[in-house]
């Protein structure tokens, strides 16, 4: 079992990234929490690796703190949670958002991550509320987002491929974008992405997901 992985960030995805040890690319799912805080392709990186074995094949999970991953781990131990639907939860709201909402019965808020419906937002509640009692939540912190045509274009792109709407994705950029500057070319797009996903988890745009 691999627990950790440390090298070169080869590749650099919202959901993927190619780490390089010593020549071997090893290929890890991530959630967009670890993606806002990786550096530069090129640079080292060290993740924390969940490793899922299948009948056919061997996939990795990456995270950059060991939260992170116990968190992962735990919302796999809930019933209907696998881990591709593990990383989209984390992908839609960080751990120190989940937890107040799963600790409140929030299911309205957990319900707007794609792909998690109202049965798997009270099993999850059920089944872990009890599990994550001691855990503290601070404030999650806000960055201000900068926007440009080509950048939108590619926050959109990442947002279908998280499982939004098209329609709402593009508005919700819009509106994240609308008046914002100042923010360097490296960081746009994590700022605009995390900006965006937050107007997503708005109450009205509450049908943001797919097929609702």
């Amino acid at each position: 079992m691999i627990g950790h992985l440390r090298g070169h960030l080869a590749e650099k995805r919202p959901n993927l990234v190619v780490v390089d040890v010593h020549g071997v690319g090893y290929q890890v799912a991530i959630p967009l929490s670890t993606f806002y805080s990786l550096g530069e392709l090129r640079d080292d990186v060290t993740l924390l690796i969940h490793t899922h074995l299948r009948e056919d094949s061997i996939a990795l999970y990456g995270f950059l703190t060991s939260r992170e991953k116990q968190f992962f781990e735990l919302l796999l131990s809930a019933s209907g949670v696998g881990p591709v639907l593990a990383l989209k939860i984390l992908s839609g709201m960080s751990v120190d958002e989940l937890v107040p909402a799963i600790r409140a019965n929030d299911l309205v808020r957990l319900v707007r991550i794609p792909g998690v419906g109202r049965k798997t937002a009270e099993r999850i509640v059920v089944e872990l509320r009890d599990k994550i009692a001691a855990m503290a939540a601070p404030e999650p912190e806000y960055v201000a987002p900068a926007g440009r045509t080509g950048l939108q274009a590619d926050v959109i792109s990442a947002l279908l491929n998280l499982g939004y709407d098209r329609h709402a994705a593009e508005k919700a950029v819009s509106t994240a974008a609308a008046g914002k500057t100042g923010a360097d070319d490296s960081a746009s797009f994590e700022a605009l992405l995390r900006a965006t996903l937050q107007q997503l988890s708005q109450p009205a745009q509450q049908g943001a997901r797919r097929g609702e």
